[in-house]
């Protein structure tokens, strides 16, 4: 708009604020859930998780309470975790690259241009969302479980050290994986490099890494993203070499961490 105030001209430039962050993070939660791959992927979480936790005790409570196993009970209870983070691996990425696929995120930035506010919400919702699944498929699993362990007078009480932890720390380390792989995925964007990348560093690497001699192969296997995270989700490890639960938490955090943060410097940066 342009006036003019005796010989003096100025002008008016009207701009339209973009979304607020409560805007943009209603946004983001319409998305992850009207797409098929977030429903479907939390189901899986759930049968691999609980479903595969519920099978392995009713298989092994005999020779456990035999003491044929040569394994701690703890390190069984939430044992479908292992598989069940594929799934949260899989989400994570998918809820960054299958927008660069479509080309949806032009629009994305287009409705909200503050790219630092769509990434917030993104993972606010992705972390959110696989916190509470994974706590919940931990605690079914557990209850489904304990069941077959305590016919056999092995079963583990929720007071007990370190069961309540690793059911949260089921959740947290659910959410901490789905955020490293939607970081990945901004890094590369594209769906399969960032799956084979994440999961192959989290199921091959740092299994590889454990035939390193010396104290270089044991504290990169400590180190590694998959080993860090995974011990603050069961009560006891069938690998009692990797950190403690609370440290290796804080070492996965500061990785995830790391990792988003490059993410988010690239996300600003490069065009859509």
């Amino acid at each position: 708009m342009t006036a003019t105030v005796g010989t003096h001209a100025w002008t008016r430039t009207e701009t339209t604020a973009g979304p607020g962050p409560g805007a943009t993070l209603r946004a983001e939660w319409v998305k992850f859930w009207t797409v098929r791959s977030t429903p479907w992927s939390l189901g899986a979480m759930f049968v691999l998780g609980a479903g595969l936790t519920t099978l392995v005790c009713a298989l092994s409570a005999e020779a456990l309470a035999r003491g044929d196993v040569g394994e701690p009970v703890g390190a069984f209870v939430t044992w479908g975790v292992v598989f069940a983070q594929v799934t949260a691996v899989v989400l994570g990425a998918l809820v960054v690259t299958s927008e660069y696929g479509t080309g949806m995120i032009r629009a994305t930035l287009a409705a909200t241009p503050r790219r630092g506010a769509v990434l917030a919400a993104k993972a606010a919702v992705l972390a959110s969302t696989l916190f509470v699944a994974g706590t919940l498929t931990a605690l079914a699993g557990y209850l489904g479980g304990n069941w077959f362990l305590d016919r056999e007078g092995i079963g583990l009480a929720l007071t007990d050290d370190g069961v309540l932890r690793s059911l949260l720390g089921s959740g947290l380390y659910m959410a901490g994986l789905g955020l490293f792989a939607a970081a990945v995925g901004l890094l590369v964007r594209h769906t399969a490099a960032a799956l084979a990348i994440v999961l192959g560093l989290v199921f091959v690497v740092g299994n590889l890494v454990m035939v390193l001699p010396g104290a270089w192969g044991e504290w990169t296997t400590k180190l590694m993203p998959g080993n860090a995270g995974s011990a603050i989700a069961t009560p006891e490890s069938f690998n009692p070499l990797l950190l403690d639960p609370w440290v290796g938490l804080a070492v996965f955090v500061a990785e995830v961490a790391a990792v988003l943060a490059l993410a988010a410097v690239t996300f600003t940066r490069r065009d859509a």
